[in-house]
């Protein structure tokens, strides 16, 4: 029977570079798996809080400007009737929504 010449036994500095590299290795499969995710969940969190505000603040001011464009314009300042057809076309849009909702089942 033959057998194997035995290899030298590692130095070390093989040891060392060894254990480095394990190391490295596993904190880059963590990060990986767990902090980039991570990370890219709470950008898009952010980045949907910045979105919505904005487009609040937007929204605002368009109906702002929407009232003072018929104040000032469409009824020549008689407040009154730019508050009397938006709060008409608020009451027929609700009115639409609210027939158009579905039942619920009674259940019992």
């Amino acid at each position: 029977m033959v057998t194997p010449p035995e290899s030298p036994a590692p130095s070390a500095e093989e040891w060392a570079a060894k254990a480095a590299d394990a190391v490295e290795s596993a904190l880059d499969t963590v990060h990986d798996k767990v902090v980039r995710p991570a990370l890219l969940a709470g950008r898009a969190v952010v980045l949907g809080v910045i979105i919505a505000v904005v487009g609040i603040v937007v929204l605002i001011l368009l109906a702002v400007a929407f009232v003072r464009l018929l104040d000032v314009y469409a009824f020549g300042g008689r407040v009154w009737a730019s508050d009397a057809l938006i709060g008409t076309v608020g009451c027929v849009g609700g009115f639409l929504l609210w027939s158009l909702r579905s039942r619920r089942s009674s259940e019992g």
